[in-house]
Formats: C-alpha cells, sequence, structure tokens
C-alpha cells in the first residue's frame, strides 16, 4: 500500500498546509491526557472577540475501531466511529451530531496499490453525494471529486486536478468550483527547517488573478504574515501568529496566541 496515491483532497494539500497552517487570530488553549489505558482526552477552549467556545473530547482506539466523541460548550454532542478492515483494503466511517437529526454521514474508503476511492452520503432522506478518485502512485497522481443534491437534483461541485511529488518538492495543477477557477502550487523543501512556497489562482468568469507567496524558516512562517511556533517541550507547542493588510491602512494588526500542552 506504499505506492497508493494520495486521496483527491489531498492533491496540494502541502501548498495549502505551508500558505495557511498554524493561522490562528484568536486566543486558544489545548490539554491533552492519556489515560492508562491509551484513551485520549482533549480540552480545547476559545477567545474569539468576546465570545469564548469551548469543547472536551476523547478518543479511542482499539485494533480495528476508533470512536472518537465530542461535547462542545453549546451542548452539541459529536461523535464518529471509524471502522477499519472492514473488507480487504478497506475501512468506513460514521459520524452524526446531537441534537442534529440530518447530520449523519457514512464514508468509506477503497485504498488500491494504484488508486484510492473515496464515497460519502448523508444519512437523511434527502442526502448530499461525494464522490472522489485518484489513480496513480505517490509520485504522480490524477484525480477528480464529484457533488450531487439529491435534494435538488444538481451537481454541488466538480473538480480535477494532477500531482507530482518527489522528496524535496510538490506541484500540483487543479480546475476547481465546477470549472471555473485554475489553481496551480508549487513547494520546495530546501532543507529540513527551510520551505518555500507559492500558488497560483485564476478566475476564469471575472479573468482576476491572485499570487501567494510564503516561507518556513527554522519555525518561523513568512507571509501576508508571520507565524512563529516553538516546541518548548515534547508534543506541547506555543504558537504567535501576526498579519498586517498592507491596503487596510486603518486597521489594527491581527495578533493571536494558541498554547497547546502535551504531558
Amino acid at each position: 500500500m506504499g505506492s497508493s496515491p494520495a486521496p483527491f483532497p489531498d492533491i496540494g494539500r502541502k501548498a495549502k498546509d505551508l500558505l495557511n497552517k498554524d493561522y490562528i487570530f484568536d486566543q486558544k488553549f489545548t490539554l491533552t491526557m492519556l489515560s492508562a489505558t491509551g484513551t485520549e482526552f482533549v480540552a480545547t477552549g476559545l477567545q474569539k472577540d468576546d465570545l469564548f467556545f469551548g469543547d472536551i473530547s476523547t478518543l479511542y482506539k482499539g485494533q480495528n475501531t476508533i470512536v472518537d466523541l465530542k461535547i462542545d460548550s453549546h451542548s452539541s454532542v459529536s461523535t464518529k466511529v471509524t471502522v477499519k478492515n472492514l473488507m480487504p483494503s478497506a475501512k468506513a466511517v460514521i459520524s452524526f451530531k446531537i441534537p442534529d437529526h440530518k447530520s449523519g454521514k457514512l464514508d468509506v474508503q477503497y485504498v488500491h496499490p494504484h488508486a484510492t476511492l473515496n464515497s460519502s452520503i448523508g444519512l437523511n432522506p434527502t442526502p448530499l453525494l461525494d464522490l472522489s478518485a485518484t489513480i496513480g502512485s505517490q509520485t504522480v497522481s490524477l484525480g477528480g471529486e464529484v457533488g450531487f443534491d439529491t435534494a435538488s437534483s444538481s451537481l454541488t461541485k466538480y473538480n480535477a486536478g494532477i500531482s507530482f511529488n518527489k522528496p524535496d518538492f510538490s506541484a500540483a495543477l487543479m480546475l476547481e468550483d465546477k470549472g471555473e477557477s485554475l489553481r496551480a502550487t508549487y513547494v520546495h523543501t530546501v532543507n529540513p527547517t527551510t520551505s518555500v512556497g507559492a500558488e497560483l489562482i485564476r478566475r476564469f468568469s471575472n479573468h482576476a488573478n491572485s499570487f501567494t507567496i510564503g516561507l518556513l524558516l527554522r519555525g518561523f512562517f513568512y507571509n501576508a504574515g508571520m507565524v512563529v511556533q516553538r516546541e518548548w517541550r515534547p508534543k506541547s507547542l506555543i504558537t504567535l501568529s501576526a498579519e498586517y493588510d498592507s491596503k487596510a491602512v486603518n486597521s489594527s494588526p491581527r495578533v493571536g496566541l494558541a498554547l497547546a500542552l502535551k504531558p
């Protein structure tokens, strides 16, 4: 299975992560604890403006089953159950939220040495259907995805992409937004502490172009803003984010802080 292509949502993900991951402009605290049986407990708090959000989750990993249960500050209960080896090379995930009785969803993933297939269906009378597939290998993969709304009998999305990956670089070309935009990404790993990335998006409807370039250097990330992340003890991170919009001269810079503790 080592040569299997990545699922379609992972095409171009390296550039997305380099250009967007770990940006937070609020105050966030996460505490992770492990029990003697291996069950993981996570408490998270987020201060956003004058509002506070929090949740407590527990993660249990069995031999072929993973159960993830989360309760948030709005008394909503989210549950996700993953069953591995449902059949050779396949796994299934069922998820739902309480009290939202329309939130149920079933995902099935099948992995072949040269193909990956993902399907998703909502567990309600008029479900949303999603199907994605990739073929190739970890080096070169070609894929697409389509979404269908049974309530309106209409397509909600159709995208396609191709990626080329090597140990020191990754490039991808994506046709997105129902064919309305083209996105090209590139990430190059200079050394274990330095990576550079770029993203170009062309929107055909209004002929608009956008270009983003980023640099990850020894824990510092420079783009339209900056992320500073330090592992001050094993698996415990402190992250400081800052962003300034040069076009909005009257607005103040945005600053965020995140602290993640894992004893």
